[in-house]
């Protein structure tokens, strides 16, 4: 199956998959916590400037994560090089200093933001495998595609420069089928967030749901790894990402370890922030 990318012409501007579905990314994100506080009757405000922090550090992150992988000073002022972990790490930086800024406390951040990234994460997805860039390996499987014009085309050429096995004697520029991978994370992070959705009601302490967030895409990402086309594999087949995937799900661990009881300040937390909606100004 052929596929080719998401793109069209709006007078000067070429609007493509990807910079739609960030843009989707950050609203649903958005638009959850937005749904969460009014469950909490309080103040909707804090979603959205949660939202411009995140948007503003995540991509600041990814473009830096990405320059200390490759050394492209072009990728800084490119779509390239949105890599999700400097993505990561740069947002929650910034959402952080943001939270300190308003002086709400960083717990709750964290829990209203758990589920908003899972989300976020699955919209993310759906923009890279419209765009054809972060797929897998060569497939057999039925739902195998070919990226002919992805980024940068699924050839056998470019695979085995991520050093993926392709058959013996194939041309260097035959279009190969792989595996959609970015279709596979955004559904398994879907059912993720419909997991963390629900345990949105948990009585553990402020900031556990973080704790479990941190896990499930830790997890993911780790296993996904195993199967994308990409040239930063350090350790034979391990690559930087599956790194730093440990360390997300060890933190996570920690998370959840030090806050699997309610120490009696929940209600606490709640009292403080976000009631009145002043408390965001």
């Amino acid at each position: 199956m052929d596929i080719y990318p998401f793109r069209f012409n709006l007078g000067p501007l070429e609007i493509t998959g990807f910079g739609l579905m960030m843009m989707f990314a950050f609203l649903g994100a958005g638009w959850v916590m937005e749904r969460d506080l009014h469950r909490r009757q309080m103040s909707d405000e804090y979603a959205w400037s949660i939202i411009v922090a995140g948007a503003i550090g995540g991509i600041l992150g990814a473009k830096l994560w990405y320059f200390g992988l490759h050394q492209r000073w072009d990728a800084l002022f490119s779509r390239a090089g949105l890599v999700w972990y400097g993505g990561f790490i740069g947002g929650v930086t910034a959402i952080i200093i943001n939270s300190i800024r308003l002086k709400i406390p960083v717990r709750f951040t964290a829990e209203l933001a758990a589920p908003g990234l899972t989300i976020g994460y699955v919209l993310g997805r759906i923009g890279c495998f419209l765009v054809q860039d972060d797929y897998g390996g060569p497939s057999s499987l039925p739902w195998a595609m070919r990226f002919p014009q992805g980024e940068p085309p699924s050839t056998a050429q470019n695979l085995m420069a991520f050093r993926m096995e392709v058959p013996p004697g194939t041309s260097p520029f035959e279009v190969m089928a792989v595996h959609p991978t970015q279709l596979y994370e955004s559904a398994i992070m879907l059912i993720a967030f419909w997991a963390i959705w629900r345990l949105r009601f948990h009585r553990h302490a402020v900031g556990w749901l973080f704790g479990v967030y941190m896990i499930i895409a830790g997890v993911e990402r780790f296993l996904i790894e195993f199967l994308r086309a990409k040239d930063d594999r350090l350790l034979g087949s391990f690559t930087v990402a599956q790194l730093a995937s440990l360390a997300v799900v060890a933190a996570g661990a920690v998370v959840l370890v030090k806050l699997q009881d309610d120490d009696g300040k929940a209600k606490k937390l709640d009292a403080m922030i976000l009631k009145p909606a002043s408390a965001t100004r």
